[in-house]
């Protein structure tokens, strides 16, 4: 059976989490040190200073969640911290609060921000995909697609390739991993065909129809799902982040702080339990055609399916997102690349001086046509 619904918000809490803060300073010069992706170690900017990554056991693994335990909040207090976070008032991203910053802008919408000290307990993060591409190699597939696009303003181009650095987010996901049997009812079809004679232009002609014989069909399915992604971020369009996929989860590292040195974090705004709400969307997808696939014949008719779902668990995680944007002639336009990949989605930009010279161009052009063929009638005798 599906896992029952979580406590009222109003439920009370377990022992207040502790206040995790992390700061990496150089041995040389005490500037902070950065992760940097092609190294895979961090970085001095201050000195040039480098310094390994902490070794840690390879065999770890990426422990799973009880999701019930989280839903009923009798998680362990480790899995569990508080962070200080600024809140855009604009988009409602909740980025990691930096305490060296006082105001700055929202790298998800480019909007002033005041940073504030607001808390946010959440469940810690159990992985982490690295970035593998630095902010240079982001920047380059950034300009790459933006050049591949017809009639995008050429000004907005320029600010991109020369305007500020873009923004290093780990963007929060939920993965959930499930044991499912379903039991179903419905109908396997197989076609058969029949011969009629019709008219046709005044001539009796054979046709033939095909058509479906049905009969009752039920059975079992079962399927082990594993790693269902779930994005739980609101400050990008989903549209977005869905284009950024596929990401390669075997990257995955087991959740350090070394990884997030140089970079920002965006705390989750999709809580765990509408995040399997929309995990579960999917798997019942992939049920139906388990059962559609199980059923056979020609055609398929689906009357019910009841699932039933054991050992449901679930991690948080967060992916590598470079991110900019740009308010430019009073419209802010947003831009992401996969910092795993390189793929690249955005906001489509239009110039309208550039649309209006191509619907020109093609006006002159058929007006140079149409004066042609109108001086010259034995062209279109010659085929032109």
């Amino acid at each position: 059976m599906a896992p029952e619904p979580p406590p009222p918000p109003d439920a009370p809490a377990r022992a207040a989490a502790p206040l995790e803060t992390h700061r990496f300073p150089c041995e040389a010069c005490g500037a902070d040190l950065r992760f940097e992706p092609r190294a895979g170690r961090l970085v001095c900017d201050h000195c040039g200073n480098t310094e390994p990554m902490e070794t840690r056991d390879g065999a770890a693994a990426i422990r799973e969640l009880d999701f019930r335990a989280a839903l009923e909040r009798a998680l362990p207090q480790a899995e569990m911290e508080e962070t200080r976070v600024t809140t855009c008032p604009n988009c409602g991203a909740q980025v990691e609060f930096d305490p060296e910053l006082h105001a700055r802008d929202c790298p998800f919408c480019a909007t002033p921000v005041v940073t504030d000290t607001g808390m946010h307990r959440h469940i810690k993060p159990r992985g982490v995909v690295p970035f593998a591409l630095d902010e240079r190699a982001a920047r380059q597939a950034m300009t790459r697609w933006l050049g591949r696009l017809w009639f995008a303003p050429g000004g907005l181009k320029q600010y991109a390739r020369k305007g500020r650095k873009m923004q290093g987010i780990y963007v929060p996901f939920w993965t959930f991993d499930a044991d499912t049997a379903s039991r179903y009812r419905g109908e396997r079809g197989t076609a058969y065909y029949e011969t009629r004679t019709v008219m046709r232009d005044g001539k009796r002609v054979q046709q033939r129809i095909r058509k479906i014989r049905w009969r009752p069909a039920s059975g079992r399915v079962a399927r082990f799902f594993d790693d269902v992604l779930v994005l739980a971020s609101r400050s990008l369009p989903k549209t977005f982040t869905d284009a950024l996929e596929p990401w390669d989860l075997a990257a995955l590292e087991p959740y350090r702080p070394e990884f997030l040195a140089g970079f920002r974090a965006e705390g989750y705004q999709m809580d765990l339990a509408p995040g399997f709400e929309e995990a579960r969307a999917r798997m019942d997808m992939v049920i139906r055609r388990d059962v559609a696939f199980d059923i056979g014949g020609d055609a398929q008719r689906i009357h019910a399916i009841d699932t039933d779902l054991r050992d449901v668990t679930f991690k948080h995680i967060l992916l590598p997102v470079w991110l900019a944007a740009y308010k430019y002639r009073g419209r802010t336009y947003r831009f992401v690349v996969n910092g795993q990949t390189g793929r690249v989605q955005g906001e489509r930009p239009w110039s309208a001086w550039k649309i209006a010279l191509a619907v020109l161009a093609g006006l002159l052009l058929a007006g140079t046509l149409g004066f042609l063929l109108a001086a010259n009638p034995d062209l279109l005798e010659q085929g032109f």
